[in-house]
């Protein structure tokens, strides 16, 4: 979410002369992409495409009232828009409605659960088709509810709550539940927890999250994931990393994968410099099931190289280009998470952009 140089507009109202704020901003950000993958290991080959690719611009609107004290009403309504071709949504990303004051922040609506936006700032590649999200967390979700991408532990969650606990000494905590409301239509009873603490003080920054999927495979089984990160800003040298473990629990058994992440953005000249790797472990256990990008066996893991530089043109708008690759082994499928290609097992997906971001 941007909005550094947002347009606020504030209206005073009501015999208590509230002050209320609407606060507009957005992010276009666009590429164009040359990508291709390698010949699968099936022999099967997918050629080489040109392509102008969205990389999740938005358009949203933002306010809070103040009701006395400390306590205050937020909303928020935030779109999806695709400038490449046209196509968007309403409150399509994360938009809510609650109440903030001393004591934290709970709201409801659609929006990322606590688990996502943990170490979203660890990839500099974040949301962009180079994004961690192919080998960490097991894909992207924008857009979900309890029984759709039930593989993605990367997540903007429909019918959610949540609670955000106040800042303390550099500490907050975040919980978030994903209603149920799928129940009375599927013939079991899904639903999300996701829980988050992270502390974040001067150059340092850690994260503890936590993620249950309650029935997402099978009925009477639940699904989690942890992850654990550390990201420390040296003067010119921001370096993270961060260690992730997968459990799914399906109908024929348990499917468990390690991931690990690591990323370094170095100032350079009036821009910087940014590489980020992953790497995907072999999937363990004794489910015969697919769950999106992996499954048990040899040779199912892999590993993403990215390297690209962000140029500055002002504050709010910056030319970008980078090249992004993932090296499946022989039985492995991933693919970009975001503008994806749909590669076959042993094919390696990489992609070479040039880009424009404006945030406002």
């Amino acid at each position: 979410m941007a909005g550094a140089g947002a347009l606020a507009v504030v209206a005073v109202c009501g015999p208590a002369h509230a002050q209320s704020t609407v606060t507009v901003y957005g992010r276009l950000n666009t590429s164009i992409e040359y990508s291709r993958a390698s010949t699968a290991t099936d022999g099967a080959v997918l050629g080489g495409t040109g392509r102008l690719t969205n990389n999740r611009s938005v358009f949203g609107l933002r306010g809070e009232e103040g009701l006395g004290g400390s306590l205050k009403a937020i909303w928020q309504i935030e779109s999806n828009l695709s400038i490449d071709n046209g196509a968007g949504q309403i409150a399509g990303r994360n938009s809510r409605i609650g109440l903030s004051g001393d004591y934290g922040t709970f709201f409801m609506g659609h929006w990322t659960t606590p688990y996502t936006e943990a170490t979203m700032e660890y990839d500099p590649y974040y949301p962009t088709t180079a994004g961690y999200m192919a080998l960490i967390s097991n894909g992207s979700a924008s857009s979900t509810n309890n029984i759709q991408d039930t593989h993605s532990f990367d997540r903007r969650e429909q019918n959610i709550v949540q609670y955000r606990s106040p800042e303390w000494k550099g500490l907050r905590a975040g919980v978030g539940w994903g209603v149920p409301e799928e129940k009375p239509t599927t013939p079991r009873n899904p639903a999300l927890y996701s829980f988050a603490t992270t502390y974040d003080r001067g150059p340092l920054n850690l994260a503890l999250a936590y993620e249950i999927h309650q029935h997402y495979q099978t009925a009477g089984r639940n699904d989690d994931a942890i992850k654990v990160g550390v990201s420390y800003q040296f003067a010119s040298t921001k370096v993270s990393a961060l260690y992730e473990r997968l459990h799914y629990r399906t109908a024929t058994g348990d499917l468990t994968r390690n991931g690990y992440y690591t990323s370094v953005v170095q100032k350079l000249g009036p821009g910087s410099i940014r590489l980020g790797f992953a790497l995907a472990g072999n999937g363990a256990g004794n489910a015969t099931e697919t769950v999106g990008f992996f499954r048990s066996g040899a040779q199912t893991g892999a590993t993403q190289f990215t390297l690209g530089y962000d140029y500055p043109l002002s504050k709010r708008t910056a030319l970008f280009t980078y090249y992004s690759r993932i090296n499946n082994r022989k039985n492995a499928i991933y693919d970009f998470a975001i503008n994806s290609l749909g590669v076959s097992a042993g094919a390696d997906p990489q992609t070479f952009a040039l880009g424009m971001r404006h945030n406002f």
